[in-house]
């Protein structure tokens, strides 16, 4: 059993990915008080925001990772939400790329709607990467 650089990509994946899934289930927490009006956009969007690019960040240290390790398949994987986190980030509502969520805007009905299942569609993405970065990781552990 040998611990590679790969083992090392897949463990700390595992670890950020943990942090992933909390973020995601943060941003559904958020848009769902601001659907039951708990919570104003304003104030509900400055927590939201702060979580943006520590995310967008995180996706990419892992495309990195992989791509440095040479795992072509979990590169693959990760590359179609790494693209729509880049075109998300050039292309947001807000005036500045830090806001990814404008508060006037977020209140609309449609895009409301849109941010959660945004939200619950990357928190499905990202429970099944750590249970195939936990797969990935003991078989490049035993394996090599």
């Amino acid at each position: 059993m040998a611990f590679t650089f790969a083992a090392f990509c897949y463990m700390l994946s595992l670890v950020l990915c943990a942090a992933l899934i909390f973020f995601a289930i943060w941003h559904i927490i958020a848009f769902d008080e601001l659907r039951t009006d708990f919570k104003s956009p304003i104030d509900q969007g400055n927590p939201v925001h702060a979580l943006v690019l520590p995310e967008y960040s995180i996706h990419g240290l892992f495309c990195t990772m992989f791509l440095c390790a040479q795992e072509w398949l979990t590169l693959g994987l990760n590359t179609p939400l790494l693209f729509y986190h880049v075109w998300r980030y050039f292309h947001c509502p807000a005036d500045s790329p830090e806001l990814a969520y404008d508060p006037p805007v977020v209140m609309n009905a449609d895009t409301l709607s849109y941010c959660q299942k945004e939200a619950w569609c990357k928190l499905a993405f990202y429970l099944l990467s750590f249970f195939y970065y936990l797969y990935c990781m003991i078989y490049t552990l035993v394996s090599s």
